[in-house]
């Protein structure tokens, strides 16, 4: 039982997409805001089945060896570029022109880190760094939403569906930082420790996947700002 409960959290990076992507077949009229999330949505679909067949066609090809390491660098960055995006278009938003200097910097940086210290395409390892980095930006983004939310007190926080998208980005990256961050040099130390706490990363990307059905679910009485 327990095989089959961890070969469901390897895959659960594809099949958990396939939740909030059903939901958003079902109800296809949805606010203008939430164009980044679903583009994310289908890339990371993509993005993630290729991972996963990367994964069990490795070793399978003899003399050839498959690496899925580059694809989690671009996963990484879509997924900064798709929800920064998202947190410019919400409706009545604050804090843009900072978000845009966040977003603009980071770019910059991504740049010269992968022209001089980092290989964007190192088959060996993904960059820590990188997918750190995007989390703890992209909290704070997070965290500006809910202060902007937080001033009007006349506003219900839950009536429109950004909450669920936010706060389920949030969970995902506050429970991820860390794993980020220690997860290669983890893998140096103990590598069966490393595949759990991979599997806490798998687990918080479901919990994503559930609260952005539930955005999708819930905007059918949403009235966007014109």
């Amino acid at each position: 039982m327990e095989k089959y409960f961890l070969k469901a959290l390897d895959w659960s990076e594809v099949w958990a997409l396939l939740i909030p992507i059903a939901v958003l077949l079902w109800r296809r009229q949805q606010p203008p805001a939430l164009r980044p999330v679903i583009i994310y949505l289908w890339l990371a679909l993509i993005i993630n089945l290729a991972i996963d067949v990367i994964m069990v066609m490795n070793g399978k090809v003899q003399g050839v060896e498959f690496s899925n390491n580059p694809l989690y660098n671009s996963h990484s960055v879509i997924r900064f570029v798709c929800f920064s995006i998202f947190f410019m278009k919400l409706p009545g938003a604050s804090f843009n022109k900072i978000k845009l200097g966040i977003a603009i910097i980071s770019g910059a940086a991504l740049v010269i880190n992968f022209i001089f210290i980092e290989n964007f395409f190192n088959f060996d390892a993904f960059s820590g760094n990188l997918l750190a980095a995007e989390a703890y930006l992209l909290l704070v983004f997070c965290m500006f939403y809910y202060l902007n939310e937080l001033k009007d007190d006349e506003k219900n926080l839950f009536a429109g569906p950004e909450f669920w998208v936010v706060t389920g980005l949030a969970i995902y990256v506050v429970v991820n930082f860390f794993v980020f961050l220690f997860y290669l040099p983890m893998i140096y130390v103990d590598v069966d420790l490393a595949i759990n706490i991979w599997n806490v990363h798998n687990i918080a990307f479901i919990i994503f996947c559930l609260f952005l059905s539930r955005a999708f679910y819930g905007t059918i009485r949403y009235q966007p700002a014109i």
